[in-house]
Order: C-alpha cells, then sequence, then structure tokens
C-alpha cells in the first residue's frame, strides 16, 4: 500500500570523495612510516679451530688468461694447438719448477672479458695433467 501518491523517492546517493581522501591519507601515512630494510648478507658464524697454520707452501702453478686470448704459466706465454698441449705446457711447467712427487695448485687468472671457453680449455688441460687441485683467482672490493 502506497499512502504517498505526489512524492517520488529519490535513490540514496554514495559520495565517494571523502572515502577516497581517508584512503589516500592511510596509504600516505603507511609510506612514510614503513621502513625498508634489505638483508644484502646472510649472518653467520663460522667455527673455529685450533690447528696451525701449514708452514710450507704448496707448488701453485699459475695460468693467465687474457681476453685475447693469450695464455701464460707462471708468468711465461705458451703457445698450443689443442688443450692435450696445453696439458703438455702444464706438466712442464710442473717438471721445471716442482718437486716431482706433489701435485700442483693450478691457480686460474682470467680476464673478466676473456671467453668463457679459454677457462674451460685451462680446466681441461689440468684434468688431463692429471692436477686435481684448481683454483680461481678473484679481486677484492671494486676491483677497478
Amino acid at each position: 500500500m502506497n499512502f504517498r501518491k505526489g512524492q517520488r523517492r529519490e535513490d540514496p546517493e554514495i559520495n565517494l570523495i571523502p572515502f577516497i581522501d581517508v584512503l589516500l591519507v592511510i596509504l600516505i601515512f603507511l609510506m612514510v612510516s614503513t621502513t625498508y630494510s634489505k638483508f644484502t648478507e646472510l649472518q653467520i658464524t663460522l667455527p673455529t679451530a685450533d690447528a696451525q697454520k701449514a708452514t710450507d707452501k704448496p707448488f701453485e702453478l699459475d695460468v693467465t688468461v687474457d681476453a685475447k686470448g693469450n695464455y701464460t704459466i707462471n708468468g711465461e706465454p705458451v703457445s698450443f694447438r689443442d688443450v692435450n698441449g696445453f696439458a703438455q705446457a702444464l706438466r712442464a711447467a710442473a717438471a721445471k719448477g716442482g718437486d716431482a712427487g706433489k701435485s700442483p695448485v693450478v691457480i686460474v687468472n682470467a680476464d673478466q672479458f676473456a671467453m668463457h671457453q679459454m677457462v674451460i680449455n685451462v680446466m681441461e688441460a689440468a684434468r688431463i695433467a692429471g692436477y686435481e687441485k684448481l683454483t680461481f683467482a678473484a679481486q677484492t672490493g671494486g676491483g677497478k
């Protein structure tokens, strides 16, 4: 039963402008009060050992690879045809400079712009020569 015939009923309006203002204030408050922390490294505690330092230094073969594809062993330039030839050069350098019974540590100093295959060649030659100890040299800090 509709007793009011002359009046029209108006639909209620929801005004969104105050709602948006409140949301913006909350957003700005959260942006200002939030602290952004970045964890760049793991916090670990390394174990300690009571062992004495080694008194004898292991025999090292210092292999350098530059960006142009040149190889040196202990500062002497080396030329070779294939990986087997480089393995022979490693054996010759080890025989010339170290103990016959000790296996040398091969230290690879590769230029940052050297091709990946050049470093793989050094690793493969060390494997063929029978040298199991291989390490890579790197700069610390900015490096420039």
